[in-house]
C-alpha cells in the first residue's frame, strides 16, 4: 500500500485497520473536551505536531499514514484518504472541505472489479495554504509557502512560493 504497489481493498487486515480508524474518528468528531480530542488524534494519526488543530467533521481511512507538523490548522470537513502517506509540514493551513486523496484505481475494469487499488503519497511543505474545497490528487507535492485558491484541483506538483488556482490548478503568480 505505502510502497505504491497495488493491493486488495478487501484485505481483512486493512479492513480491521479501517474499522479501528472509523471508531477513533467517530469518537473524535463527537468529543468536545480539547484534551480528550488531542488524545484521540494522537492515537489515530502517525504524528500530530504541537499546536496543531483539526476541526470536526474530519475523515480518514487509516490515520497512521498521516503526519501533521507543528501549528497546522485543518478546518471543518477535512477528508484525508490515506491509503498512501499524507505529510503536512509545519504551519500548514487547510480551508473547509479540503480533500487529500492518495488512492489510485486501475483503469482495467476487471482489476477494478476485483478490488485492486494503489496509492501515491501527498506532501505539503511548510506554510502551505489550501483554500476551501481544494482537492489534491495522488502523488502531488506542494512546495513551501505555496497558496492554492479555493476550489482548485491539484493534479501535479506545485513549486515553492507560488499562487495556483483552477481546475487543473495552474501557477498564476510567484510570491518570491
Amino acid at each position: 500500500m505505502l510502497a505504491g504497489l497495488e493491493y486488495r481493498a478487501d484485505d481483512p487486515d486493512l479492513h480491521a485497520d479501517s474499522e479501528r480508524a472509523a471508531g477513533l474518528v467517530a469518537a473524535y468528531n463527537a468529543e468536545l473536551d480539547r484534551t480528550r480530542r488531542r488524545e484521540l488524534l494522537t492515537d489515530l494519526l502517525g504524528r500530530l505536531g504541537d499546536g496543531s488543530t483539526i476541526r470536526s467533521d474530519f475523515r480518514c481511512d487509516y490515520g497512521y499514514n498521516i503526519t501533521v507538523g507543528a501549528q497546522c490548522f485543518v478546518n471543518w470537513g477535512g477528508i484525508f484518504l490515506d491509503v498512501g502517506r499524507i505529510t503536512l509540514g509545519d504551519k500548514v493551513q487547510l480551508g473547509p472541505n479540503v480533500q487529500l486523496l492518495t488512492a489510485t484505481h486501475p483503469l482495467d475494469p476487471e482489476r477494478r472489479a476485483d478490488f485492486w487499488e494503489g496509492s501515491a503519497p501527498i506532501a505539503l511543505g511548510d506554510n502551505v495554504w489550501l483554500g476551501g474545497g481544494v482537492i489534491v490528487l495522488p502523488g502531488v507535492t506542494i512546495g513551501d509557502d505555496t497558496v492554492v485558491g479555493a476550489g482548485a484541483v491539484v493534479t501535479r506538483d506545485l513549486p515553492a512560493g507560488v499562487v495556483a488556482v483552477g481546475n487543473p490548478a495552474r501557477v498564476v503568480r510567484s510570491l518570491r
